[in-house]
């Protein structure tokens, strides 16, 4: 068992490693944020237009939490207007890393998947 002592979720317990990883990456854009700035930081507008289909709301949420976990970075440059980028942190780079076997493996049964889905 881990602990986790936080002041968002006081005394959260993990049974595993990969629990608290989920923990972290859960919900649906999480591990699509990751994926568009792996290649270089992008402003919000830009990721927007890479994953159609999220929301400002929903987008924003997803941004803060992934900050307040240390997995992005938020940089404010003043000017006018002002101008905010998004990149990933050295820990978050570790983290894109380690979601891309599991990108490649859905590539690999892509077919499949749509496949067993589109069946039911």
């Amino acid at each position: 068992m881990y602990v986790l002592y936080a002041a968002h979720m006081p005394d959260k317990v993990y049974e595993c490693g990969l629990d608290a990883a989920i923990d972290v990456v859960g919900g649906k854009w999480k591990p699509m944020v990751l994926w568009a700035l792996a290649t270089c930081p992008r402003r919000f507008g830009a990721l927007r237009r890479e994953l159609p289909g999220v929301s400002e709301k929903v987008l924003t949420q997803q941004l803060r939490e992934l900050e307040r976990d240390g997995i992005v970075h938020r940089a404010v440059h003043e000017q006018v207007p002002p101008k905010v980028e998004y990149s990933l942190t050295p820990l978050g780079v570790t983290l894109e890393r380690a979601l891309a076997p599991l990108g490649e493996w859905g590539e690999q049964h892509l077919d499949h998947i749509v496949a067993v889905r589109g069946a039911g």
